[in-house]
């Protein structure tokens, strides 16, 4: 059963859904796309204690590194891509281009961008941190002004206390 809160979050509502195996999804419910939960969801903050506490402590500037329990879906090569996000250093950035280097798909940019893009767990698994090869900002689900700022709380700029 998937069972799902809703987070008031400096970047704006988020919605996290999840079940007995982990968090499985993080939906930006101002943006482009939110998500509407299933008839058979069953709302309860109870599973997500961990999960909001860090959340509080990231949006604080107290944490950088999430140590949760995650059961995205996907194929294998975007779980491969997911996991390497996790790889990106808090306050760090790679471009698409090196982070495909970096699975050895060299020639596969635009794949690996197309993983990052369907990443469910935005902000844990931090998609954020992959930029364009001249540094500009590129793609986010929750929109690029999210996508700065989110950048920004990492460098140290305290926006969000």
């Amino acid at each position: 059963m998937i069972r799902y809160c809703d987070f008031s979050a400096p970047v704006g509502r988020l919605l996290l859904a999840g079940d007995e195996e982990g968090l499985r999804r993080i939906s930006f419910q101002d943006g482009f796309h939110p998500l509407e939960p299933a008839r058979d969801w069953r709302r309860t903050e109870e599973p997500f204690r961990d999960t909001l506490a860090q959340l509080e402590a990231y949006f604080a500037g107290e944490l950088r590194k999430f140590d949760l329990a995650l059961a995205p879906e996907g194929t294998p090569f975007q779980r491969n891509v997911w996991s390497a996000l996790s790889e990106i250093p808090y306050g760090g950035t790679v471009s698409y281009g090196e982070l495909a280097r970096r699975l050895g798909k060299a020639t596969s940019p635009r794949a690996v961008g197309a993983a990052n893009g369907r990443n469910p767990i935005p902000i844990v698994i931090p998609c954020h941190r992959v930029i364009g090869a001249d540094g500009s900002l590129t793609g986010f689900g929750g929109g690029l002004a999210i996508k700065r700022r989110l950048l920004d709380l990492e460098a140290g700029d305290r926006l969000f206390s």
